[in-house]
């Protein structure tokens, strides 16, 4: 009688916004690394599958972390798990940064031969493509293309409402923060329902323009913040560039066109466990009823959800050194507008946290209705 073989483990990331470098596998185990941004030295983006897998205990550990992006977004952490890429979960993780230059453990036993790791919940170029076309046929939508990308991907846009205030929404600038994705899927959701009354009011009131992935090339490479040139393109609204950047420089061009009165640039963030608001205090021409509008806006959102709190989120610049090269500052300063930068988190959401799932693709839709209900009741000051 011979003994049984089980095979080793088999890992890919030959996928869309995969990410992961197979260093060794021993049976169930395996050591692996994250693949840096191309042309850049941003890395924390992990995105792959595990198969002939099924009912055996996964341990995956991830190395070399101590350089990635923001190391102290490992602490607390738990990587995301799907087995049918609807469902995504969170599996058991522990972190080391002693171990082989900062190490993080998953382990998970799965029920199936195939099991999925990310570090958040993927949000593909595919289901971009259905989000879109399905807004696109609701009654009242325009789609522009407003560019291509570098890699030639379809800067897309929605457009609707009759009102005369502008509002732009834009998200992923930061491929590697699909939340705000999921975010957009909400938002769209709401304002391309004819019985919300949310939607209702908004587009009564407003033009909504909404960019639901600025940055599809780093999307599909498996990116954290960067586009195929490696560019952080949250540090090119001052001056964007068609070698560079031209997915900023068509949005830019596009809100010159319509003019901006609201915007929120839609992320995510490593470290902070909270949903938060990032403003525009420090620009050059700050108004005081320009910052009383923002904080009257975080005070209604405040009020109207318990995922959004006030007291946790970055350092406020000081008068007149804000960084107008990102998105919000360089729009508040460009236009006078009411801008803001909403963070979600990438862990679990420490004022109402969820052992399954942490934050979630589910909470970040119903933050979007949330903040778009919030934006309805502002919008009547």
């Amino acid at each position: 009688m011979t003994d049984i073989q089980i095979p080793p483990i088999q890992i890919s990331a030959a996928f869309d916004s995969g990410n992961i470098e197979v260093l060794s596998v021993s049976g169930s185990e395996a050591r692996l690394a994250i693949r840096k941004d191309r042309h850049s030295e941003f890395f924390q983006w992990f995105h792959f599958r595990v198969s002939g897998a099924k009912g055996r205990e996964l341990v995956l550990r991830l190395t070399g972390l101590n350089a990635a992006a923001y190391p102290g977004g490992w602490t607390n952490y738990r990587a995301c798990v799907s087995e049918d890429r609807q469902y995504w979960g969170r599996a058991e993780t522990e972190w080391d940064q002693t171990a082989d230059s900062g190490t993080l453990t998953i382990r998970y036993t799965p029920a199936s031969d195939i099991a999925w790791f990310a570090y958040f919940a993927p949000y593909s170029i595919e289901r971009h493509h259905d989000l879109v076309a399905e807004a696109a046929m609701a009654d009242g939508v325009d789609y522009m293309c407003l560019g291509q990308s570098i890699e030639g991907q379809p800067i897309d846009c929605l457009e609707m409402g009759d009102g005369d205030r502008q509002v732009w929404l834009i998200a992923r600038q930061h491929p590697g923060e699909s939340m705000a994705e999921w975010w957009m899927e909400g938002a769209l959701e709401c304002l391309t329902d004819p019985a919300d009354p949310v939607g209702r009011v908004l587009r009564s009131q407003c033009r909504l323009h909404v960019v639901p992935n600025c940055n599809p090339d780093g999307s599909c490479r498996g990116h954290l913040r960067t586009n195929a040139a490696g560019i952080n393109l949250n540090r090119e609204w001052a001056a964007p560039g068609i070698e560079r950047s031209p997915e900023v420089l068509a949005i830019r061009n596009a809100m010159d066109a319509s003019g901006l009165h609201f915007a929120m640039d839609i992320h995510g963030d490593e470290a902070i466990p909270a949903v938060f608001l990032a403003g525009f205090e420090g620009i050059p021409s700050l108004k005081p009823e320009q910052l009383e509008h923002f904080k009257r806006y975080k005070a209604i959102l405040e009020r109207r959800t318990a995922d959004f709190q006030t007291k946790r989120g970055y350092p406020i610049a000081s008068p007149g050194k804000g960084n107008v090269t990102m998105a919000t500052s360089q729009l508040a300063e460009r236009f006078g507008a009411v801008t803001m930068t909403l963070e979600m988190p990438f862990k679990d959401h420490d004022d109402l946290p969820c052992a399954k799932q942490g934050w979630s693709p589910e909470r970040s839709k119903l933050l979007a209705r949330d903040c778009l209900a919030a934006l309805a009741e502002w919008l009547d000051d």
